[in-house]
């Protein structure tokens, strides 16, 4: 029987990347999401600069999160980064 309630697991994401580390990262939030349950990813990106790559980065991780049938939020983002994600038009997929 599978257990009930809410599944969280957490991928902490440090800087600086490099459009190199995207695939990388996309594979290691996919295998975090393995399993039945999941239902929310969060990102902790307290270490993260807000860049482009970095919000490409996010944006890849919550593709895959919603190819796993559940949900990508952001944790730990600073107003630069927040401001950024918004301004690209993906506040409402990764920011709570």
């Amino acid at each position: 029987m599978a257990a009930s309630g809410r599944q969280i697991v957490t991928l902490t994401i440090v800087g600086p990347l490099g459009r190199e580390d995207l695939p990388g990262l996309y594979a290691r939030a996919r295998a975090l999401l393995e399993g039945d349950g999941v239902e929310l990813l969060l990102c902790e990106v307290s270490q993260l600069a807000a860049d482009a790559v970095a919000v490409d980065a996010l944006a890849r991780v919550a593709l895959a999160a919603r190819r796993a049938g559940c949900r990508a939020q952001v944790r730990g983002a600073d107003a630069e980064l927040r401001a950024l994600i918004a301004f690209m038009g993906l506040a409402d997929v990764l920011l709570a």
